[in-house]
């Protein structure tokens, strides 16, 4: 599909009537509200699949529905080393469980809608991809022709169990997940609370 362009995520789930009164809301308990929550993993997965460094060009973290000390929605812009721009929301106030990956490159798109959770409250989950039609100027000219995979199995436990075991017995290093991957996004995240502008 030629190189990235832009990302954007979508990471958002109901907070429950005492959300409020959750553990992860609170300084001395947690790292973060819902960005570190949730909104970590979306950013795990941009640098995934850009396979290259993050930085915050900005965010901005804030309670915009209850009284806690940390976010229940956090909006942040980013920029990767070599010009590709990502946005996340991760919110607490989505109403309905919600995630969404969309990545956009020269040559078309490929979305992630819905992921297959333990609660199947984010299910199903839908993959659609798509070239551009830069040959027509007319009707269908922004409605190019998509391919649609729906997913009702996820092994990716199951898998990564298997590389983890295989590393303990010394016969396969770990590919998925290094301590290095888990130190970058965690220094992602940092910058991003540091970058706050609701401080």
């Amino acid at each position: 599909m030629g190189k990235p362009l832009w990302m954007r995520g979508v990471y958002g789930k109901a907070g429950s009537i005492d959300f409020n009164l959750n553990w992860r809301d609170y300084k001395k308990y947690s790292g973060g509200g819902i960005l570190m929550d949730q909104g970590i993993h979306m950013l795990d997965l941009y640098r995934f699949f850009l396979d290259e460094n993050l930085k915050c060009e900005s965010s901005y973290l804030s309670s915009l529905l209850w009284d806690i000390e940390n976010e229940d929605n956090g909006f942040v812009l980013l920029k990767s080393d070599s010009g590709v721009i990502a946005t996340l929301h991760s919110s607490a106030t989505q109403w309905r469980h919600k995630f969404l990956l969309e990545m956009a490159f020269e040559n078309g798109y490929i979305n992630l809608d819905g992921i297959l959770s333990s609660t199947g409250s984010y299910a199903p989950e839908r993959l659609v991809h798509g070239f551009r039609n830069s040959e027509d100027i007319g009707k269908s000219m922004g409605r190019p022709d998509e391919t649609l995979s729906e997913y009702e199995v996820d092994n990716s436990w199951q898998l990564e169990l298997e590389e983890f075991n295989k590393a303990i017995q010394g016969s396969h290093a770990i590919e998925h997940g290094t301590i290095d991957d888990a130190c970058s996004v965690m220094t992602l995240v940092d910058e991003i609370y540091n970058k706050n502008s609701r401080q």
